[in-house]
């Protein structure tokens, strides 16, 4: 094992929170400091490194943090991310976004400050960054990458849906979360006999509903990758609640699922901040019920899950895995590898070359794994399956 003099080594969390960043933050930094490195956390994700001021007389407390053990110790146990986390993407920033100290220089209604986050990682002085976080995040990542930079990844989000490995930290916690959430939920249907609609996360893959629906949580599920009939989720729905001794049924329902002709599912066709469609309303399965239940409508409980099943502390597997994949990345660091993304395949820790995360797209293989008859998960052979049953190819 080759190896240089240490430097410092940048570490940020960008994105979504999920439960299994601080593990993660922990892991990479208490190996670092005994392998002699330096760790400056990056605050707010690509806001703080975007935001620094290079004057050595300015307060940047609010843009990074030099790491210790002690810091990282008493946060490691811990949901969220103790350095925070923001949806920034400097290479695509709008002008209203832009550092007030760069509106002059940066007035563009879109604006690529890469060339200051640059100037900003040399100020600090880091040497490496290992950034952890989504596509998103990650896609930046790779730019950085490309501009020179030393860049290490670690995939998180609670979605499943980074390309290049079967497991991102946040995703066993949610699947644990969602299925906790829906056993609760039951006895609310239960006792007025009404259907159970769960809108989970997912806005482009359904591992989030496909999981915990193959688990048992649910009778159904309708994923983004798949355009569904409400119809025919309707009829589904009645006749798992006839023969359900309780008189209810539930269906997950990934955020991002549309009906056949193209609407987003439950859309009430407004939008958030970020020009996405919002969700929520499901007039249609009542107003369809009474067709295929003799007349009478059914009532529905309608719940958004959201930021439920993204709270908390991690469970196991998203105390395990954070601690393994920083600890991979400082072997590839030491290794001098980098442009590289720490992964899980096949139920083995590896490592894949970065742009995997802009070069493809991880999606729910529908041939192999979903009933496109009966909207759920198949069950045929689980020999060799790795944990999560569905792998980064499909």
């Amino acid at each position: 094992m080759s190896r240089k003099k240490p430097g410092v080594i940048g570490i940020l969390t960008g994105g979504g929170d999920v439960p299994g960043l601080n593990p993660a933050i922990r892991a990479v930094t208490i190996r670092a400091l005994r392998e002699g490195y330096k760790v400056i956390g990056l605050r707010r994700g690509w806001a703080g490194v975007t935001e620094i001021i290079r004057d050595k007389g300015t307060d940047n407390s609010n843009n990074y943090q030099f790491l210790t053990e002690e810091i990282v110790s008493r946060a490691g146990r811990t949901g969220g991310t103790f350095l925070h986390t923001s949806r920034t993407k400097p290479s695509k920033m709008n002008k209203d976004d832009v550092p007030v100290h760069l509106k002059d220089k940066y007035n563009a209604d879109e604006n690529d400050l890469t060339p200051e986050v640059l100037k900003n990682l040399d100020w600090l002085g880091v040497d490496y960054l290992i950034p952890i976080g989504g596509d998103d995040t990650l896609s930046y990542a790779v730019r950085l990458y490309q501009e020179g930079l030393k860049v290490i990844a670690i995939p998180k989000t609670m979605d499943n849906d980074v390309p290049g490995t079967d497991y991102c930290i946040g995703f066993s916690t949610c699947v644990t979360r969602t299925i906790a959430l829906t056993n609760s939920l039951r006895t609310i249907a239960g006792s007025h006999e009404r259907f159970l609609v769960l809108e989970v996360f997912g806005r482009y893959a359904g591992f989030t509903a496909m999981l915990p629906t193959m688990a048992g949580a649910a009778h159904r599920c309708v994923i983004p990758e798949y355009k569904f009939n409400i119809e025919k989720l309707t009829e589904l729905l009645i006749y798992d609640r006839n023969h359900n001794p309780s008189h209810y049924s539930v269906v997950l329902v990934s955020e991002g699922a549309m009906f056949e002709g193209g609407e987003m599912v439950f859309a009430d066709r407004s939008t958030d901040a970020y020009g996405h469609a919002r969700l929520g309303g499901i007039g249609d399965l009542v107003e369809l019920s009474a067709k295929h239940n003799n007349g009478k409508t059914i009532n529905t409980i309608d719940q958004k899950l959201g930021y439920m099943v993204r709270g908390g502390d991690p469970d196991a597997i998203d105390s395990v895995v954070p601690m393994a994949f920083g600890n991979l990345a400082l072997d590839l660091l030491l290794k001098s590898l980098h442009g590289r993304l720490v992964v899980l395949k096949n139920g083995r820790y590896d490592n894949m070359p970065l742009d995997v995360v802009t070069g493809t797209k991880k999606v729910v293989n529908v041939d192999h794994f979903y009933d496109i008859e009966r909207y759920r998960p198949k069950y045929e052979n689980f020999e060799m399956k790795p944990l999560f049953i569905m792998t980064s190819e499909g």
